[in-house]
């Protein structure tokens, strides 16, 4: 038999999770042999994630977790978290069932969804019975109800094949749950009880930063090991008023508050290529074929291509401390001498009624505006433009996120400097010298000549190259400060 060592750890986790699995199974009155269905899932890893999101013991995805009162925050999946993913699967296939009344049509809607299931029912002429339609079915359903009968064999026949399983830290019955009414980190948990913060992690999988973000009116389960509950109770208050050298978290964790942006995705159509899907979703090849883990461009009619990947964007910010002014750096008397040669040379220079040289280039800020487009979010324009929702609404006095398609957002601003060949000119006060001032913008993380080009009106991708003296969009870096139009 193969892969051994993994079929004894997951017999080792099953000895955990099982008795839990079994316990609701029961309760909605469903057949006891569906806990195999997360180790097809998951291999009973809680924190395991597929290539397209699916998370979790039993692998749910963001809307389907959603549908079944799984939060996600920046902080907390509830799709990791084993009690409740296991009630969210267990309500999931109930549904399912009501719907076709064969278990094994139930695996394979939970495999690839109701819709392919339907579909597969009506080709084969009304068929209801997995083995008749399954010619019908996605290529992977096919044999995700094999396997699942599979996984049933193994586990109930793993002594005969002398298999064994690894033996689990603690069980089922040794673990409990506390309520936590204020933030707490696993290092002060760790560090104030004297458990492994790895064990403290494997039991509570579904804080994704190590942070308990709890209030007294938004509490959160721990769970521990039996044997720790008491240590945790009768230190209760001592453990939120702690604080290691090393870290003062509690004030910081409501101020890092997120919001996470789903990833977004485009089912392929007929004549579809990734270039035309790249201009549509406003993003470069390149982009989708690295969020695809695509070797080349070639792509089939009907798949399922991420457009936008899942971001993060900050929502909250603690107050910023205003840094002190530097002093004044002392000036050695062969330095001042250097400055006082420099300033009459240049008096010289100029017209006797030339006006003094200003220190720096003058500056002057001008709005960045972006127009929103059907389907668009504040959080997806904020993660566009490497901003946040909160500076969104600020800068266009929004009281929530609902906008409008069509509207026009101000997304920041944009620097316009003189050029340096102007100043000069300034300076010496030339005659007859047109002012040029120049549209300047900051290259961002995956922006493309023909991306920075369409959120300035009226700019080419022509004019970028020809007033910036690129030749090749590899010359673009994050960072660098590039023309995109005369202003003047």
């Amino acid at each position: 038999m193969r892969k051994r060592g993994l079929t004894e750890r997951v017999m080792g986790l099953a000895q955990i999770y099982f008795p839990m699995f079994e316990e609701h199974l029961d309760r909605f009155n469903m057949p006891l042999e569906l806990k195999y269905l997360a180790i097809v899932e998951s291999a009973l890893n809680p924190v395991a994630k597929s290539r397209v999101g699916a998370t979790g013991l039993w692998q749910f995805m963001y809307g389907t977790g959603k549908a079944y009162n799984l939060k996600v925050t920046s902080l907390v999946d509830d799709r990791r978290d084993p009690l409740k993913s296991t009630i969210a699967a267990c309500e999931h296939m109930n549904d399912l069932y009501r719907m076709y009344g064969d278990w094994l049509l139930v695996l394979a809607a939970y495999n690839s969804g109701a819709g392919n299931v339907n579909k597969a029912i009506r080709r084969s002429g009304g068929k209801m019975d997995f083995w008749q339609i399954r010619p019908f079915l996605p290529l992977e359903t096919r044999g995700y109800v094999p396997a699942f009968i599979a996984v049933n064999y193994v586990m109930s026949y793993a002594a005969e094949h002398n298999l064994r399983p690894v033996q689990p830290l603690f069980h089922h019955f040794e673990i409990d749950t506390v309520i936590v009414k204020d933030v707490l980190t696993f290092s002060q948990i760790s560090n104030m009880l004297n458990i492994p913060v790895e064990e403290i992690e494997f039991l509570n999988p579904a804080y994704k930063s190590r942070i308990i973000p709890a209030t007294r009116d938004n509490t959160y389960v721990l769970r521990l090991q039996k044997k720790n509950i008491a240590g945790f109770v009768n230190n209760e208050a001592q453990l939120y008023a702690y604080r290691s050298q090393a870290e003062i978290e509690k004030e910081q964790v409501l101020a890092m508050m997120k919001t996470v942006t789903q990833a977004e995705y485009h089912k392929v159509k007929k004549g579809e290529s990734l270039g035309l899907i790249a201009r549509k979703y406003q993003c470069s090849v390149n982009d989708l074929k690295k969020w695809n883990k695509l070797r080349s461009t070639n792509i089939q009619i009907g798949q399922r291509l991420i457009v936008r990947p899942e971001s993060v964007q900050q929502v909250e910010y603690a107050q910023a401390k205003p840094k002190p002014a530097p002093a004044p750096k002392p000036t050695t008397q062969a330095e001042a001498a250097t400055e006082n040669n420099i300033s009459e040379n240049l008096a010289a220079v100029a017209p006797a009624d030339s006006a003094k040289p200003e220190a720096s280039t003058p500056v002057r800020k001008e709005n960045k505006y972006h127009r929103v487009a059907r389907g668009e979010t504040l959080g997806r324009i904020a993660g566009q433009y490497n901003t946040s929702i909160a500076e969104l609404q600020r800068l266009n006095n929004l009281k929530g996120s609902n906008i409008q398609a069509g509207a026009r957002l101000i997304v920041g601003t944009t620097e316009l400097t003189e050029s340096a060949g102007q100043a000069v000119a300034d300076n010496y006060q030339k005659p007859k010298e047109k002012n040029t001032v120049f549209k300047y913008y900051t290259v961002q993380q995956g922006d493309t000549l023909w991306k920075i080009a369409n959120q300035h009106e009226g700019v080419t991708v022509e004019d970028i190259k020809r007033l910036n003296n690129i030749t090749n969009e590899k010359q673009l870096k994050p960072g660098q400060k590039i023309k995109v139009t005369v202003v003047s």
